[in-house]
Order: structure tokens, then C-alpha cells, then sequence
């Protein structure tokens, strides 16, 4: 069966396409630019243009498709408002699986999905994605230093291959409709932790800096993020969910494979920090 693939060439969906290629299955990979997305994935994907924030442009990304993996957030990470239409039109097409990424909140996309008929996947990964730590590549490569807010502030962080290979069960497997999947990796880890496993296998020393909330929040107004969501993010690591540091073992029950530890993600990334 075909697959279509949302934010194909995302930190997850990039790893969504990769499996799903190498299980064999046939994948249509749908972004904003598919231009660009021929250069990052593999050979044999088909690449549409769609656009999650406007549902008249996924129409016929959907004809012949009988999964699909679907983010629920926009560009900008806000909650999509569009999911009753993208559902509704997944639906026509005669689609069977949905495997629903959240975006934080439970929005549009995942209240349509659950009054539908589909055969709906919540994935749920409150932790924060290993690759968030490439914001940190610049600063070790060329100064050794990480400066962050929230040094002591455990998280059990998730590759984001697994997060794709639990994706990829639920479209190709039985078993996995109504549920919904919290995700973690194997470890809970402060900031100050991972920067002392990325030290340890670049075999040097790596400072670390805490920041202050306010320099925190000029820090990221400067990359234009909005006061609304620092706020958010800032509330989020002030009151973490157990969830963010409780470790699971969703990834290996699902998988039947253990999840990925951060030291393992930063051996397949070490190049980026050298």
C-alpha cells in the first residue's frame, strides 16, 4: 500500500520515509518544497507538494493512499486548526491508518481522527528529541562551550528514529488502532549530563554555562520566537510532566528493540560537534 508521509523531511519524518523504504513499502512524501526534499530522501520516495495549513492542496496527495503519517502542528509549531477538513478529506480518499503526532496539546487533527473511522495512532512523545541538541553543534565545534537555561532540569529524551519506528509499526502492523503511545528514551537527563556525554566522546573538555531565565528569553526573542510561546517553553521546563522524565518502555514494547541512548544518537552525530 502507499504511505504518504507529512513533514516528510522533518527531524522525524525524514526517519519515518527511511523506514518505511526499507520495510519496502511504497512512500509519497509530501512537503512544502519537493524539490528540496529529492536531495534528503532516499531514492524510489514520490514527492508531492501539500500544505497541512491549507487542506485544498492535499487532496490528491491522498488519492491511492491507504496510511498516512500526520503531524498536527504548522510550520511555526503552533496546534493545526485545519484537522477536520484533513481528516474529513482522508476519509473520501478511503485511507484506513492515521499515526498522529501531537504537537504538545491535543488539537483539531486528534479529535477528528477519533470521530472518525480511521484506524487512529496518538504518538506521544512528551520528552524533548535528542536532535534538539544540534542547536548546541556551533558552540562546542567553535568555542567548546553550551550556554542553557534549566541545568538540573531532567528529561528522558527520545531518539527520533524511534519515535519514527514506532510510527512506522502502526501503519504496517495490526494492533495499534485506538491507541495512544507515550514515548520516552531510556534515560532521564539533565542539560549538564548530556554535555558531559558529548565531552566524553569528542575526548575534550566542554563548558557549560547556565543562563538566567531573562538572558534565556532574549536569547530566543533575538531569533524572533514570540513572548506567547517563551512563556510556554519556559513554563514547560519550570513544571515538567512526570511524563518528561518518567522512562517508559513504549519504544521496545512496540518495537520489540530497545530505544536508542543519547551517547548512541551523538556517536551517529559526532561529526557535527567536531
Amino acid at each position: 500500500m502507499t504511505i504518504l508521509v507529512t513533514g516528510a523531511t522533518g527531524n522525524v519524518g525524514r526517519h519515518v520515509v527511511q523506514q518505511l523504504v526499507q520495510s519496502g513499502q511504497q512512500v509519497r512524501a509530501l512537503t512544502r518544497n519537493p524539490a528540496a526534499a529529492k536531495d534528503i530522501l532516499p531514492q524510489g520516495v514520490e514527492h508531492v507538494y501539500g500544505d497541512l495549513t491549507a487542506p485544498e492542496t492535499l487532496a490528491s496527495a491522498m488519492q491511492g493512499v491507504k496510511g498516512i503519517y500526520l503531524m498536527t502542528s504548522s510550520g511555526g509549531g503552533a496546534p493545526l486548526q485545519t484537522g477536520d477538513d484533513i481528516i474529513d478529506l482522508a476519509v473520501k480518499a478511503g485511507v484506513q491508518r492515521v499515526t498522529i503526532l501531537w504537537s504538545g496539546v491535543k488539537g483539531t487533527v486528534e479529535q477528528a481522527a477519533e470521530a472518525s473511522n480511521l484506524e487512529w495512532t496518538h504518538i506521544q512523545p512528551y520528552c524533548e528529541f535528542m536532535s534538539n541538541t544540534l542547536s548546541w553543534a556551533q558552540s562546542i565545534r567553535t568555542a567548546s562551550f553550551v550556554q542553557e537555561p534549566f541545568a538540573n532540569s531532567l528529561n528522558a529524551i527520545v531518539h527520533e528514529a524511534d519515535v519514527g519506528s514506532v510510527a512506522v509499526a502502526a501503519l504496517t502492523e495490526t494492533g495499534h488502532a485506538g491507541k495512544t503511545y507515550t514515548l520516552t528514551g531510556p534515560e532521564a537527563l539533565t542539560p549538564r549530563d548530556k554535555v558531559n556525554i558529548i565531552a566524553a566522546a569528542l575526548s575534550r573538555d566542554i563548558r557549560f554555562d547556565e543562563l538566567t531565565k531573562q538572558q534565556a528569553r532574549e536569547r530566543l526573542k533575538k531569533t524572533g520566537v514570540s513572548d506567547e510561546m517563551i512563556d510556554y517553553v519556559h513554563n514547560w521546563h519550570e513544571n515538567l510532566p512526570e511524563e518528561a522524565y518518567n522512562v517508559v518502555p513504549t519504544v521496545k514494547e512496540v518495537t520489540r528493540r530497545d530505544a536508542r541512548t543519547f551517547a548512541q544518537w551523538v556517536a551517529e552525530h559526532l561529526h557535527v560537534f567536531s
